[in-house]
Formats: structure tokens, C-alpha cells, sequence
């Protein structure tokens, strides 16, 4: 990212520091009262140095009372720096805290076309590693950041107190260790960020390669993604080491220019000391003071560095936070009725990228309580008809309306609310059994959701699982069959029985004996509500009000069963193409 990046980036971090300020204040005072501390040490040894004039002539007394006083400025120094720690380790960590709600947030509005273009495991990166890296290195630049600022103009004006010109060449030789630290910082935001966006690929890589390790494994693919790894983790490594390799070289750099400045100091000092201009316990001081005058310095490039990589993460969080939303619901929204049930489409026109048409000029109209089937071949828009009703899409063209009122004039909460999904890709949290089934109903008591069990014929396996509907379940249910997860997806709906059904091959990963049970759950469910049947086996959907037959985003045929057989169209052609019959051989029920 170019410069202009970078500082637009770290205003953002100073607007989320902002509501912080008091405490900032507070840190700053403790740590100019930790380093004006610090600083006045070197003057208390300098006493104690020249109050040892030789041997047999040390005066004691006075050597242990600035001891004492020694004792209680390191005693001082301590408290005033834990305070600083606390201080800044609160501002860091509520900071990264609520960067990370608000992306885990932003990913919640987010629409679901930003979801499908990015990867769920570049997504957990940004908000987990991240987020890490961004508060590690907001955390060292306030610990060291502000201690560095401090120190170094506190010891500016000790050393312009004890002697001016020494000061001078501390001063001239400095710009030489901050002209190597911005040639190197420079250098290396540019490798941290490229390390940040191959982390997130190869996190989003391995959180796919778990997900569909059967797959791989069933395909006989681990050599190939193996190789797939390898190459990530390659450009990961080459990124990193070069990014290590910059960040590396500024404190041995900077070093070097600070030693150069410690011996200038020794010589001038040595030099003014036997002219008698100052005595030994002050030049002692003053090499003190030059070496913490240039240590910050050290530090700060260190610093510099770590803010690179912190604003390089940051970077990508707050890309993921600033993403554009899902259009906001209207105000006032408008009401459905308690039972909605009437669904028109009227001319609608959509496509999920400008160049490749999908649905056009689309229109059907379904009355309340309807059974509406939809087939045809892959990728012909069925399950994108799904994604408008739902309107997890919104239309490019036209209007779906419900009861006559427009989808995109209520809120996404009382539209969805008004359907039950039940899809072919399952889907469970981690939690128990019961948690999964009164997902939509987290009132339900425990009756209701034993008997959405049984309707859904789940509950003869929960019986039999370890506890019950108290078994805990892993991530996406992998400890059950794709059967059973889709089995506790239908006792979901069940349990809630909204006024409208989506069913999009709900009983594809069913045998046919429970397929049998379940189709009777579905037909005493769907009475009186609006339904829509995605179906791709024709035999599960001969009972429906109309059947839709989708080519290329267009209803090319409709009806039902028998008159669709009847014309000996496109669906005829499918129809006998599933029980491998001519279609002249087909009996018309």
C-alpha cells in the first residue's frame, strides 16, 4: 500500500483510539514521570562517583543519602511504568476488541455476494491473525512509542544543562540512525502486507482441504494439494523471510549509528574533563544520557517495523470492516400479515455478473397455500429463485412481491421469518442436539421440540445417540451422517412451521424408506402453506399444485404432472430420461 494508504489507515486506528484519550493522557503522564525518573538516576551516580575522591577519602555519609534517595527513585520508576503497562495493555486490548466485533459484525451484514467472492478462511484470518498482529504491534508502539518520544527529549535537556557542546555533536550524528531507519521501514511495510494477504490464502486453502479431506482422499488428489500447499507455503516463507530480513537489519543498523554516537561523546567528554570543564561523575552522567538519548531511537525503528506489520493487517480488517453492506431495511418497513401466502413475480431480470445473463423477464404469479414445484437442468436458475424469494440476492430488474407488497419494502427479519428452508447442503453448529433443532424457536420447551423430532422421524436415532438430545455435536455435525444432519434440519422447520416452505432437495441424502416418512411429514406441513419444491428426482413431486420446468433463468413450460406429460415437452424428456423409458412409453397418470 502507498504512503497515502498507510496514513489513511492509521487515522482510522486513531479514530478507534479516540474514545480512549483520557487513559492516553494518563499513560503519557506516567510515562514522562518514568522516564524523568529514569533520567534523574544518572545524576544521583554522578554524585555518588564524585563524593569517591580517592582512596581513604570517601565520604560515606553522603555517598549512602543519595543512595537512599537512589533507592526510592528506582522504587518511584517502577510503579509509574506498571501503571503505563496497565494503562496501555487496557487501550490495546478494548481497541482490538472491538475492531474484531465490528468485522465479525460487518460479516453479518455482509451480502452474500461478497461472501461467495471471498474465502471463509481469508475471512478468519483477517479477524483472528489480523487482528493479533495489529494489536501486538499497537501495544509495543504505546509501551515503546511513547517512552522513546519522552526519553528522548528529557534527555536533550539534561545534556543541554550539563554541557552544550557535547549535546551538539549528540545531536548532529542523530539523523544518520533516522535516515537508516525510514530507508528500511520503507521497505518493509510493502513485504509484511504481501505476507498478511499469503497467510490468508493458505488459511483459507487449509480450511477448505479439511473440509473436503474425504474428497481429496476419495479422488486420490493428496499429491496435488500437497503440491497446492507447498506452493503457498513457499511464497508465504519467501514473503516472511524478506519481511524478517528488513526488520532484522534496522536494530544492528541503528546500533551502529548509536555506537558512533556514544564514542563521539566519550572523546568530547574525555577532552572537556581534563580541561577541567567538567568532572568525572558528570561525564559519567552524560555517557549515561547519550547512551538513552540514542537507545529510544533503537527502539523506535523496532517499532517502526512492527507498525508496518500492524498496519498492513489493519489494512485488511478494515477493508473487511468499510465493505459496502447489505442495503439497509426501510424505515418504516412495511407489515405482512400474520399468515402471508400470495407470491408474484413480476418481469424480473437478474444475473450474479453483468456480462453473463441469467434470469430475464421472469413472471409467475402463486396463490396462498399452493404446492409449486421447480425443475430443470443444472444451473437453469432453481436454487437462484430460491436466493430472490429469500432475498439473500436482490433483483437487477422487476419485483417479488408478497400479499402485493414489494420484498425489498419489509424488513430481511419478517421476510425470512415468514419462510422454513430446508436445503440440500445441511448445516449444524457446534452444540448439542437440542440447541440445533429450537435454532429458530429458542423458546420451544422441550415437548415441542420432541415432537418436531418425531414428525421429522429424527427421534428414533437421538434416542440412541449417547445423551440423548443433550449429545454434543462438532462443528457442521461431522459426528453424524449426512442422513441424520439432514433429518434435524427438517425437525428445524418443523418445530417452527412458518407460512411458507422452501424445500430444496431436502431428502437428497435420505434412503428411501425414511424418504417415504418424511414425504408424508412434508404433505401434512405443507397444508395451507405456500410452497416452493426445488426436486431434481420427478417422482417426489408429482403430487405439486403446478410444476415450474426452468431452461436458461426462463419458465419454459408449466402445469402439473399429468398435463406436462401430456405435451411431451422438456419435461417429458427429463421425466423419462429419470426411469430411462421412451417417452411414448410413459403412462400419462
Amino acid at each position: 500500500m502507498k504512503k497515502d494508504g498507510q496514513k489513511e489507515i492509521l487515522k482510522q486506528v486513531l479514530r478507534y483510539i479516540r474514545p480512549y484519550r483520557v487513559l492516553v493522557v494518563f499513560s503519557l503522564l506516567a510515562a514522562v514521570v518514568s522516564v524523568a525518573l529514569t533520567l534523574y538516576i544518572p545524576v544521583l551516580t554522578g554524585q555518588v562517583i564524585d563524593h569517591i575522591i580517592g582512596r581513604g577519602k570517601v565520604d560515606f555519609d553522603a555517598v549512602f543519602s543519595v543512595m537512599r534517595r537512589m533507592i526510592a527513585v528506582i522504587l518511584l520508576t517502577a510503579a509509574a511504568q506498571w501503571i503505563m503497562n496497565v494503562i496501555n495493555n487496557r487501550i490495546v486490548y478494548s481497541v482490538s476488541g472491538e475492531v474484531r466485533a465490528l468485522a465479525f459484525r460487518k460479516i453479518e451484514e455482509l451480502p452474500l455476494s461478497y461472501l461467495d467472492a471471498h474465502g471463509s478462511g481469508d475471512l478468519v484470518s483477517r479477524v483472528t491473525a489480523d487482528v493479533d498482529q495489529f494489536s501486538d504491534g499497537l501495544l509495543m508502539g504505546f509501551t515503546q512509542l511513547f517512552t522513546g518520544v519522552v526519553t528522548i527529549f528529557g534527555t536533550l535537556v539534561f545534556m543541554l544543562s550539563a554541557n552544550v557542546g557535547i549535546t551538539a555533536v549528540v545531536v548532529l550524528l542523530t539523523p544518520v540512525s533516522l535516515l537508516v531507519a525510514r530507508f528500511i521501514a520503507v521497505r518493509t511495510y510493502q513485504m509484511f502486507r504481501l505476507q498478511s494477504e499469503a497467510r490468508g490464502q493458505q488459511t483459507a486453502f487449509i480450511d477448505e482441504m479439511i473440509g473436503g479431506q474425504k474428497v481429496v482422499q476419495a479422488y486420490g488428489q493428496e499429491k496435488n494439494v500437497q503440491a497446492a500447499f507447498d506452493e503457498m507455503n513457499e511464497r508465504l516463507r519467501k514473503y516472511s523471510l524478506r519481511a524478517v530480513f528488513f526488520s532484522s537489519i534496522t536494530n544492528p543498523a541503528t546500533r551502529f549509528v548509536n555506537s558512533l554516537v556514544y564514542t563521539g561523546v566519550g572523546l568530547t567528554g574525555a577532552f572537556a574533563v581534563l580541561r577541567g570543564a567538567m568532572t568525572v561523575g558528570q561525564l559519567s552522567a552524560f555517557l549515561s544520557y547519550a547512551n538513552q538519548y540514542t537507545k529510544p531511537f533503537n527502539e523506535i525503528s523496532g517499532v517502526v517495523t512492527e507498525l508496518q506489520n500492524a498496519l498492513a493487517c489493519a489494512g485488511r480488517v478494515f477493508e473487511l470492516i468499510e465493505a459496502p453492506a447489505q442495503s439497509p431495511d426501510p424505515e418504516p418497513a412495511a407489515a405482512l400479515k400474520e399468515r402471508p401466502g400470495n407470491v408474484a413475480l413480476r418481469h424480473v431480470d437478474f444475473s450474479y455478473t453483468p456480462e453473463k445473463k441469467l434470469i430475464e423477464d421472469l413472471n409467475l404469479s402463486v396463490k396462498s397455500g399452493q404446492r409449486i414445484a421447480i425443475v430443470g437442468p443444472t444451473g437453469c436458475g432453481k436454487t437462484t429463485m430460491i436466493n430472490l424469494l429469500m432475498r439473500f440476492y436482490d433483483v437487477d430488474g422487476g419485483s417479488i412481491q408478497i400479499e402485493g407488497t414489494d420484498i425489498r419494502s419489509l424488513k430481511r427479519r419478517d421476510l425470512r421469518g415468514s419462510y422454513g428452508m430446508v436445503l440440500q447442503d445441511t448445516w449444524l453448529r457446534s452444540g448439542t442436539i437440542r440447541d440445533n433443532i429450537c435454532m429458530g424457536r429458542p423458546d420451544a420447551s422441550m415437548e415441542e421440540i420432541v415432537r418436531a423430532a418425531k414428525e421429522a422421524h429424527a427421534h428414533s436415532f437421538i434416542k440412541r445417540l449417547p445423551d440423548g438430545y443433550d449429545t454434543v455435536i462438532t462443528e457442521n455435525g461431522g459426528n453424524l451422517s449426512q442422513g441424520q444432519k439432514q433429518l434435524l434440519c427438517i425437525a428445524r422447520v418443523m418445530l417452527c412451521l412458518p407460512p411458507m416452505l422452501i424445500l430444496d432437495e431436502a431428502t437428497s441424502s435420505i434412503d428411501v424408506r425414511t424418504e417415504i416418512r418424511i414425504q408424508k411429514a412434508f404433505q401434512t406441513m405443507m397444508e395451507g402453506r405456500t410452497s416452493f419444491i426445488v426436486a431434481h428426482r420427478l417422482s417426489t413431486i408429482q403430487n405439486a399444485d403446478r410444476i415450474l420446468v426452468m431452461k436458461d433463468g426462463r419458465i419454459i413450460e408449466q402445469g402439473t404432472h399429468k398435463n406436462l406429460l401430456e405435451q411431451g415437452g422438456f419435461y417429458a424428456e427429463l421425466y423419462a430420461s429419470q426411469f430411462d423409458r421412451p417417452i411414448n412409453e410413459i403412462p400419462k397418470m
